[in-house]
């Protein structure tokens, strides 16, 4: 393999390395593939257009075109006539993705979904850096530059993914990726410029190697530097979860600052130290049922729920009365004031649902669909009070089933479904309401069936709203709230049943009746469903009732609503807190049918096969560990192997008259091996001793053969003669001799020992001795020049204070 060549793999394999660190931002790793193809393609066609002469100036702009259509192929093949061919459907379908993208970035919080267009710029965003990197160490032959390119990704990535993802463990390959990329430029100087011989007559490769080298180490520094100082923005991929906030409960420094408020519920969900977020006074009758919502979920595009683009407005004051809500249904009102804590930053402001009028300092804009108050120009939540009155809006069950067709004006998002979504998912929900003729008895089999034994409640499942999540959840039948909302409001609308799944939180508790405290860990998903005459209605398919989370009265059997009503307290417990273990219910929880629960449908689930296991974020930074733990061992034997090739040179292989004569350099280089060759096998060295009673020694301790014997004399006469002689001959190549003596105490040692000698050879040590000696040699110089630099200082000093004063002038 020529030096190029492996200038070009050890480039590729950087970029690869340094797009580890990638890996945080996003939920699943399929895109990872894709730009390991493309940082395979850049590097094909650099090494191509190379070999075909192209000039240097013309090969980089040559290469991003050509990774430019394979990142189309990739992701827009579709648009493209015949499927090969660009045209402009292609470009109009890259220009959607990358407007996509831009939505996305803005929208979602570390880690995102795999959408597509956040995975073209994933992909296009590594192939860019091959690129450059391949130019610039390859093509221009400044691998030491390289460096920045490779610098910027890692910052990137690191940066956005903040301290919580252990983005210290992403610099471990991205610098041993660097590493051998500077070790590859320095055998490519190598072989252009030949070694540099000393005065001592040692080889040293100093000029040639170390200026890149030197500025190797400090792009690292700054690889490990500059992500520290790097600011943690609260929007979208930027938005960390927990960051370096000055919360004052019991999690001090804990902060939800996610623009996504799954990814913030989840990070919640999984403390195991509960935050206080908000604390309340309310006048309502119902404080179990009052859940604080901050935003609804209203798209479901199939890779996940999401928030639609909002029309915000002027907050009107008081807010419009609610959509769909007729007079018919009991309506009363309750004032809340509420406190929230420095622990929650957000850009929702938590009402109760639905609020009819809010007193808050700031600038919060209305949102008329889903009747959500949002801050602008950075406005957040933490350290607010505010006081709000709401509707506690009290269906009866009979006034649901009788509820109308849905009206025409009602947005038709709230009945979309996905062309991905599966067909299991419909036949699933028509199973479960087997024999309900109504929505509203249909939306109850649902939560009765969620509610059931058959589900768990568990928050080790990992988050996800999409199509897959939805089907693996259907199957393993494990999840939390998320799981639990979305997969009941995407079966409802099945059914023909508006759904969205609303965000916020359950009740909290209280130690006085008076004062709720709101936690990190009441942070909850619901679904919402839509009924002509009453509006938007909340079910509670999460399978902890008496938990924190209440069945609403309206889904309980012979309920009716009253003033004086009395309801279930909330609980001391969180509201997704884990149920109890798997099968230890044998009976329906509160709020739930009786006869359901015996009638409940099994629906036949497929089997969904999520990503693999060995693609996960956790997989790819342990083979990164190994690998680099397997480099690490291997930097003994790679050196001892290459010392070897080196000390023997090329007439190891030769004989007869295709010998030639050695210099004395090169017949103490081949002694200095035999010596280095027994201490590897158990021999160590005796400086003390002349080269004759050495071999004698050798022979002795490793069972020599004759012929082994005469091979290794051979090889101390030459260097007696070196050493002692007035003048000596010419020396045949020694090379042969070495290795047939190394064979021998090869044969002579087990198995062990000649794996030793491979994997961790004594001789070694050398390569330890050479390094404490380069640091003193450079210890000395500096001392020396500081010396030199204090000696000229005092002298000039000297001289100030010893200068005669000048005479007067007067004669």
């Amino acid at each position: 393999m020529t030096t190029r060549a492996r200038l070009t793999i050890n480039a590729a394999t950087a970029t690869a390395l340094t797009s580890l660190c990638l890996l945080p931002l996003v939920t699943t790793h399929g895109w990872f593939v894709q730009a390991l193809l493309l940082v395979a393609v850049a590097a094909a066609a650099g090494a191509g257009l190379r070999r075909l002469a192209v000039a240097g100036w013309a090969v980089t702009p040559l290469q991003l075109l050509i990774v430019l259509y394979a990142l189309m192929l990739l992701s827009v093949r579709r648009s493209m006539t015949w499927g090969l061919l660009p045209g402009g459907r292609a470009l109009d379908a890259l220009s959607s993705l990358l407007t996509q993208a831009g939505t996305d970035l803005g929208q979602y919080a570390v880690p995102a979904p795999d959408t597509a267009g956040l995975r073209l710029v994933l992909v296009g965003s590594v192939a860019l850096i091959a690129v450059l990197v391949d130019a610039l160490a390859v093509t221009h032959r400044r691998a030491a530059a390289a460096g920045l390119p490779l610098l910027a990704l890692y910052s990137v990535g690191c940066g956005l993914s903040g301290v919580g993802s252990g983005s210290w463990i992403w610099f471990l390959p991205a610098a041993g990726g660097y590493l051998l990329l500077l070790r590859a430029e320095g055998q490519d100087r190598l072989s252009r410029w030949g070694r540099v011989f000393s005065g001592t007559g040692k080889a040293t490769n100093t000029p040639p190697v170390h200026n890149g080298h030197r500025v190797g180490v400090i792009a690292l520094v700054l690889a490990v530097a500059v992500p520290a100082f790097l600011p943690q923005a609260g929007l979208g991929l930027v938005g960390a979860i927990g960051g370096s906030g000055s919360g004052t409960g019991s999690g001090s420094g804990y902060r939800v600052t996610s623009l996504n408020p799954v990814v913030a519920l989840t990070e919640s969900l999984h403390r195991t130290d509960p935050v206080p977020l908000l604390q309340y006074r309310t006048t309502a009758q119902s404080v179990g049922e009052m859940y604080l919502r901050i935003g609804a979920l209203d798209e479901f595009n199939g890779v996940d729920w999401r928030f639609s683009p909002q029309k915000l407005q002027q907050r009107p004051e008081p807010l419009p009365k609610p959509a769909g809500l007729s007079s018919a249904v009991a309506v009363t009102q309750a004032s809340t004031h509420v406190a929230i804590s420095e622990n929650l930053r957000t850009d929702w402001l938590p009402v109760p649902y639905p609020a009819s009028s809010v007193s808050v300092q700031g600038n919060w804009r209305y949102e008329p669909d889903t009747r959500t108050l949002v801050g602008a120009d950075g406005q957040k939540t933490d350290g607010l009070t505010y006081d709000v009155t709401s509707l506690d809006v009290r269906p009866t069950a009979e006034q649901l089933r009788s509820a109308g067709p849905v009206p025409p004006d009602l947005p038709g998002r709230y009945l979309q479904l996905p062309d991905s979504l599966p067909a299991q998912v419909a036949k699933t929900a028509q199973e479960v309401t087997a024999g309900k003729d109504n929505a509203f008895d249909r939306a109850v089999a649902l939560q009765d069936w969620f509610t059931s034994p058959q589900f768990h409640y568990d928050t080790d499942i990992e988050a996800g709203t999409g199509t897959n999540a939805i089907l693996k959840f259907l199957q393993d039948r494990r999840g939390f709230c998320v799981h639990f909302a979305s997969t009941m409001a995407a079966m409802a609308r099945t059914l023909g049943i508006p759904a969205r799944v609303a965000i916020g939180f359950t009740p909290g508790s209280s130690s006085d009746g008076a004062v709720y405290v709101v936690r990190s860990t009441n942070y909850h998903a619901w679904p919402e469903l839509y009924f002509a005459g009453t509006g938007w209605v909340r079910f509670e398919p999460t399978p902890s009732a008496g938990q924190g989370a209440i069945v609403p009265n309206y889904t309980r059997p012979e309920t009716a609503p009253s003033a004086g009503a009395t309801t279930a307290q909330p609980s001391d417990q969180p509201s997704d807190a884990a149920s109890a273990s798997p099968g230890a219910t044998n009976s329906c929880g509160a709020g739930h049918r009786a006869e359901d629960c015996s009638d409940q449908q099994t629906a036949a689930t497929q089997t969904v096969q999520g990503e693999p296991w060995w693609l996960s974020w956790r997989a790819l930074a342990t083979y990164s560990l190994v690998a680099l733990a397997l480099a690490l061992l291997a930097v003994p034997a790679l050196w001892r192997a290459r010392l070897r090739r080196r000390r023997l040179g090329a007439g190891r292989h030769l004989a007869g008259a295709e010998r030639k004569a050695l210099s004395d350099a090169q017949v103490l280089a081949a002694w200095q091996e035999l010596i280095d060759s027994a201490w590897d096998l158990g021999i160590p060295p005796d400086d003390a001793s002349t080269p004759r009673r050495t071999v004698a020694r050798i022979a002795q301790l490793g069972l020599l053969d004759g012929q082994a014997q005469a091979a290794a004399g051979r090889v101390a006469l030459a260097t007696e003669q070196v050493l002692y002689a007035r003048e000596t001959g010419p020396v045949p190549p020694l090379g042969a001799d070495v290795l047939a003596t190394r064979d021998a105490l090869r044969a002579s040692v087990g198995r062990y020992g000649r794996l030793r000698a491979v994997l961790l050879p004594p001789s070694a040590a050398r390569l330890w001795w050479r390094a404490t000696e380069r640091v003193g040699a450079v210890q000395q110089a500096v001392r020396g020049r500081f010396d030199a630099l204090a000696g000229a200082v005092r002298g000039a000093v000297r001289r100030v204070l010893r200068r005669p004063p000048e005479e007067d002038g007067r004669s």
